[in-house]
């Protein structure tokens, strides 16, 4: 037998890249894949997740999480139950801890109306178990009339109820424990309403998911956020692996997606350190203020500033995006990633595909779609557009307000609308682009595929995305007129 290794075809050893991406691809590895099949091989699956999610969250949670994604996968006929279990468990045990938002929101209305004979904590729990109540109700009754406005419209009906219920809460009349009360249902549906319209949804189909698995993917326990990072149950049942090999593969999968979320949290401690700790680069918010007591930073250390936020905030998407995606991968979900190799993308309409992927789906699904096929179907180029800037820039807008929903508490109504101009021209301004991107794909524009073309679809895309993240950094504490002028300086015009 000969001792030489095989080449590649054209006789060629490969390249770093290839060989550092063979080594990597556990989950292509007959002898691997069997392995994890083991007891063994579940066990070290288990210790390397646990040591992976211990790190963003508690030890419980953490425990929780991986637990019970392992047992989902390793007990079928139980998933469902185990789902549930450590979804509202979870839950319930952080609100009552205090560890998310909930009881924070409804405590905000408890010291404005000095109410002191409630707990924020028990109220929180109360109605949280009122809305899976309520859901399961829903449900029902959705399934019984296919036909109601809430079985056919469910986003659009859940959002007209989320602005109802805001409206409420700022009227005078309504003071003391009723504003009280309707703010703590108000707080509670908020993250759940872009999850119901998944479950509504699938009521109308023939073979609709089990009850059961609808409220146990209600903010399931892998990414307890207000994005459904797997979309719903529908989703969720068609992404099963068949075969104890597939299963394993995906569970491999999981633990190279975990492992690259600390990877990339490690680049944003380091970047974060390099750059902001040791060189001093400003942060955007130190840039404008200093911009607007007429003390400005060198061009050259603002663009700095600008690029490392936006670095940072790109980094972070993607840890998160591949820790909530590695646990549901863990339950055995083969699940897309949620952040794919956004650096690559060519066009304004490829990085909005790739660098939030769970978060275009949604779009896509309930503002995207909805508008295509029902308005301007004469008019293709222009139905296009129109269905792009529904969900890049309506869809996008309203997903953002009603995530922060606090302010209207903590501002009023019109102040909080008035923060948030900055976003909402972002908004406009990356569905434009965005919409642009697409029409200019339909007509078979496509940017050249050379190297020179690569680096000049980076730049471009890249550059619009630097920008522009000055109005989507998240703040609320610079007016639009201010940031316009800010970066209006960055190019010498002021």
């Amino acid at each position: 037998m000969s001792t030489t290794a095989t080449l590649p075809q054209g006789g060629r050893k490969p390249s770093g890249h290839a060989s550092l991406r063979s080594f990597l691809a556990i989950d292509e590895r007959q002898g691997i894949v069997a392995f994890a099949q083991t007891r063994p091989g579940q066990l070290l699956i288990y210790v390397i997740a646990l040591a992976v999610v211990s790190r963003y969250l508690d030890h419980w949670a953490a425990g929780l999480a991986v637990s019970a994604a392992m047992a989902a996968a390793a007990l079928p006929p139980l998933r469902n139950a185990i789902l549930f279990t450590a979804t509202w468990t979870m839950t319930l045990v952080e609100t009552g801890l205090g560890d998310n938002d909930f009881a924070e929101r409804i405590g905000i209305v408890l010291q404005q109306e000095n109410i002191t004979e409630f707990s924020a904590a028990w109220l929180a729990t109360g109605f949280l178990l009122l809305i899976l109540i309520g859901t399961s109700g829903m449900l029902v009754m959705v399934r019984r009339n296919p036909q109601s406005l809430l079985a056919r419209r469910p986003m659009l009906t859940l959002l007209a109820l989320e602005a109802v219920l805001c409206g409420l809460t700022t009227l005078d009349i309504l003071q003391g424990l009723p504003r009280l009360m309707l703010w703590s249902l108000l707080v509670t549906l908020t993250p759940f309403i872009w999850f119901l319209p998944y479950a509504i949804v699938d009521q109308r189909s023939k073979a609709p998911s089990p009850p059961l698995l609808h409220l146990a993917v209600l903010r399931p326990f892998w990414s307890p956020t207000y994005l459904p990072f797997g979309k719903g149950a529908a989703f969720l049942r068609k992404s099963l692996p068949k075969t104890p090999d597939e299963l394993a593969v995906t569970q491999l999968k999981a633990v190279k997606l975990l492992l690259w979320s600390t990877a990339l949290l490690a680049l944003k401690t380091g970047l974060t350190w390099t750059f902001g700790e040791q060189l001093n680069i400003p942060s955007v918010a130190q840039t404008l203020d200093a911009f607007l007591q007429d003390q400005p930073y060198p061009i050259g250390l603002s663009w700095s500033a600008l690029i490392l936020s936006t670095t940072q905030f790109a980094l972070q998407i993607a840890i998160w995006a591949h820790l909530f995606i590695g646990i549901a991968r863990l339950a055995g979900y083969r699940l897309p990633r949620g952040s794919w190799r956004p650096l690559e993308s060519r066009n304004l309409m490829d990085y909005f595909n790739r660098f939030h992927y769970y978060f275009k789906e949604l779009l896509v699904d309930f503002f995207f779609t909805p508008t295509f096929f029902k308005m301007f179907r004469s008019h293709p180029r222009l139905r296009m557009f129109f269905a792009t800037f529904m969900a890049a820039a309506v869809g996008n807008a309203l997903w953002h307000f009603v995530r922060d929903i606090d302010l209207v508490a903590r501002l009023g109504l019109a102040a909080a609308l008035e923060t948030y101009a900055s976003y909402v021209f972002y908004c406009v301004i990356l569905a434009s682009g965005v919409g642009l991107s697409q029409i200019r794909l339909n007509a078979g524009i496509r940017p050249s595929p050379t190297l020179p073309g690569k680096l000049y679809s980076f730049l471009c895309v890249w550059s619009f995305v630097v920008c522009m993240h000055l109005f989507s950094d998240g703040s609320r504490t610079h007016t639009l007129g201010e940031r316009l002028s800010f970066l209006a300086s960055l190019f010498g015009v002021i």
